[in-house]
């Protein structure tokens, strides 16, 4: 039988799954998460938290049910979601929004990005700039969607950004900068200064600007600033987040999109061709998560920063160089003090050696950058305090092992 034709090989491919043989591989998240199931080790590598969210939003999804809003909700979005969106945007960053015409409900900001990807591009042509290490979906999508992927290195101890390879990278062909911030999978929060050149860079090659913003909340610092507040980007840019990271809800799938209404609309012409629309009692629910007070949206940044600590001090006790997040569910750490040469067969013996798993980072970039990414390991601190030291306990084993 000769080989199934489409799209989908390209993006295995981009997606870095596709062999030489054609074979498609599982990826890194489902490869590890049946190493934990197998094992029993502590999972640590997906993303996902092990705790629900709070009381009032799981309550209104319940009510929502009980009330019958159970069928197709309008395709860009309850309007009592779309409003929740426009006042949470102005409530945080002083960005007014037309709920109308300038905010899409999606499935997830996953969806959100692809829509934005399939709707932006049109060709190999035109290039999409990444930061790499990134989020696996994003090269996917931008091989499905035909563009050519360009990426600018984040290096450690920072991952940072350099301003003249971001520079060098953003060019006429660019026509989408797509910016994760907070960063998954390195933690990192980007300078005022990375935000600025990333605009700067926008305005001046007629690019527009696409932000994954799930983890907004989950900043450590300094509040979280998106780089729609920039007067020169607020026109170009599109900005995607999500009710996941924020409420403890990824099983949901409730993202959205805002931005100005042109690109609206072109997004929304994709997306309705997608999803169309999903989770009716669930808007509801999450439009009661964004009116929560202060208080809640503060405490969620503390306890993820008590838990990255917890994570951080164990990684550290075990042998390994901590990388300390700025933001994020994850921590990178480095295994080569502890003799790892390649991360990807470290984390496939770690969950037997000590019961834990994590992530390769070199997982989340292109096959020819892996170098400088060799040795390195992202782990998820979004789950209870109590298996965070367990996992501690678990790894401390690693360094003794080391000195022996």
């Amino acid at each position: 039988m000769q080989p199934v034709p489409g799209a989908w090989r390209r993006t295995a491919a981009g997606a870095g799954l596709l062999g030489s043989d054609g074979s498609i591989a599982a990826t890194i998240f489902a490869e590890m998460s049946a190493l934990a199931a197998r094992t029993g080790a502590i999972n640590l590598g997906q993303g996902f938290p092990d705790e629900d969210g709070p009381a009032e939003v799981l309550e209104a999804a319940r009510r929502a049910i009980a009330d019958g809003l159970n069928q197709y909700p309008p395709g860009r979005g309850m309007p009592v979601l779309l409003e929740a969106i426009a006042a949470h945007q102005q409530r945080f960053y002083g960005l007014t929004l037309d709920p109308a015409t300038q905010v899409i409900v999606t499935a997830g900001a996953t969806e959100a990005l692809a829509a934005s990807l399939l709707a932006l591009v049109e060709g190999p042509d035109d290039e999409v700039v990444v930061f790499e290490p990134y989020y696996d979906s994003y090269a996917a999508c931008v091989a499905l969607a035909g563009a050519t992927l360009r990426t600018v290195p984040l290096r450690a101890p920072s991952f940072q950004p350099d301003l003249d390879e971001l520079a060098a990278a953003v060019t006429d062909r660019t026509r989408v900068i797509l910016v994760n911030d907070p960063h998954n999978p390195t933690g990192a929060v980007f300078s005022a200064e990375v935000r600025a050149e990333i605009a700067r860079l926008a305005e001046r090659h007629d690019a527009i600007i696409l932000t994954d913003e799930v983890y907004e909340h989950l900043v450590f610092d300094e509040p979280h600033v998106p780089i729609a507040t920039l007067p020169e980007a607020r026109d170009r840019t599109l900005t995607i987040s999500s009710g996941g990271k924020t409420f403890r809800t990824t099983g949901w799938k409730i993202g959205w999109i805002t931005g100005p209404a042109d690109l609206i609309t072109a997004v929304l012409t994709v997306k309705q061709y997608l999803t169309y629309v999903n989770g009716s009692p669930f808007q509801p629910a999450i439009a009661v998560g964004l009116g929560l007070p202060d208080a809640f949206f503060r405490g969620i940044a503390d306890d993820m920063r008590g838990k990255k600590d917890v994570l951080g001090a164990g990684l550290r006790a075990a042998g390994f160089e901590v990388f300390d997040p700025q933001g994020s569910y994850f921590t990178v750490a480095d295994a080569a003090p502890l003799g790892a040469a390649d991360a990807a067969e470290f984390c496939r013996s770690l969950p037997e050696r000590a019961g834990v798993v994590g992530v390769p980072l070199t997982a989340f970039v292109t096959a020819e950058h892996r170098a400088p990414y060799a040795t390195l390991v992202r782990f998820a601190a979004c789950k209870r305090v109590e298996v965070l030291e367990e996992a501690a306990t678990r790894l401390a084993g690693l360094q003794s092992a080391v000195t022996r």
